[in-house]
């Protein structure tokens, strides 16, 4: 299975992006899909999940009235929706194929993994 995500770039603080991911490969559309974030020298923190089917979302209380995460129907295919960023928003955003078809916090429900993109927010 592989996971690309597109979308990243540098925006100035208040301003939106919007990331895509696309898993290919033996990956099943029933499960749940997840974004996370790596900033430099901080560890990995969940940022938001979709369900399966799209109709369900969780997200991290640091991004939530922020950040929106969608999810093509019946496709491996989840978008996060960024309006409102702030500097401390700056890190590699990576998504992720969750095991279960529901999102969950934990890494550790996640079994496939992108390479991440980059997204640089100037103050």
């Amino acid at each position: 299975v592989q996971l690309q995500a597109f979308g990243g770039g540098l925006v100035q603080a208040g301003g939106s992006l919007r990331l895509s991911c696309a898993a290919s490969g033996r990956t099943s559309s029933n499960n749940a899909m997840g974004w996370f974030r790596q900033a430099p020298g901080k560890e990995r923190e969940f940022v938001g999940g979709v369900s399966w089917n799209g109709g369900r979302t969780i997200y991290a209380d640091s991004v939530k009235g922020r950040f929106t995460i969608s999810r093509d129907y019946g496709k491996s295919v989840q978008y996060l929706q960024m309006d409102s960023l702030k500097p401390e928003d700056t890190a590699i955003y990576v998504c992720a194929v969750g095991r279960r078809p529901f999102p969950r916090l934990e890494a550790s429900e996640y079994q496939y993994w992108g390479q991440g993109t980059l997204v640089t927010v100037s103050s």
